[in-house]
């Protein structure tokens, strides 16, 4: 059995006691709650300050909480709010369309896949949540990418690899399809990622209309698709989706 790494098991320790009780506390205070020699405890503070999970007091030299912490705390609210507020709306999109729905985020310079909805058939399927798809080539990365600076920063730095013999690399010509994204409300990707696989996604807002995620459907081209074009009606009930869950996130005006 793997060995638990007991600094990080006393910087945890610590995190904990100042998340509750007092709203700061004493290097005394905290080496004699949680059984450690004072240069310990000292040193493992140091360290925390220096990532921004813990501050000190100039003028009393006691130890609270820090900002980074907040925003780590913040992002895992959102994520988990835009899945909660997604859930009822992926699945009356999965039922209308007769396609997978998946909801995802950027992370780490792709897209992380945070809910899936089956298609409503007896298919055997599997579950992606926790999957991570490309930026430059899925629908759903496409979208992030020309609506959220942070992920169109994170594309133009990864390698936009060629999955298919239609997937967009170039740098001019990808950036032309974002601006067509832009310019229609949502974005498509029509075999560049998988052979015999089309997609449609539509980007979700929150209350500061900040994008924070993307909702879309795939399934075979032979039903997203008609006489070369995506169906209109799937991507309509895309958009509606996306808009309905932007509502829910606050964004009024979607």
């Amino acid at each position: 059995m793997a060995r638990n790494i007991q600094s990080l098991e006393r910087a945890a320790a610590m995190l904990r006691l100042l998340a509750g009780g007092e709203r700061r506390l004493g290097l005394s205070d905290i080496a004699s709650t949680l059984g450690l020699a004072k240069g310990t405890a000292h040193g493992i503070l140091r360290t925390l300050q220096q990532e921004g999970f813990v501050e000190q007091d100039e003028a009393s030299g006691r130890y609270q909480l820090g900002a980074e912490l907040l925003r780590l705390g913040n992002s895992y609210l959102d994520v988990h709010e835009l899945r909660a507020r997604a859930l009822v709306w992926a699945d009356d999109l999965a039922r209308s369309s007769g396609e997978s729905v998946y909801l995802g985020v950027l992370h780490q310079q792709g897209v992380l896949i945070i809910h899936h909805v089956f298609r409503p058939d007896d298919s055997r399927q599997v579950l992606e949540v926790g999957a991570m798809h490309p930026l430059h080539s899925t629908a759903l990365g496409k979208v992030l990418s020309a609506y959220d600076p942070v992920a169109h920063s994170e594309v133009t730095e990864v390698d936009r690899k060629a999955f298919t013999p239609r997937t967009v690399t170039g740098e001019r010509e990808f950036e032309g399809v974002l601006d067509l994204t832009r310019a229609r409300g949502w974005g498509c990707d029509v075999e560049e990622t998988w052979e015999g696989v089309a997609s449609v996604a539509a980007p979700i807002h929150d209350r500061r209309r900040l994008p924070v995620g993307a909702v879309g459907i795939t399934g075979a081209v032979e039903r997203v698709c008609a006489d070369g074009e995506l169906r209109s009606e799937l991507v309509a009930a895309v958009r509606d989706c996306a808009r309905a869950v932007s509502r829910d996130l606050g964004a009024l005006r979607f």
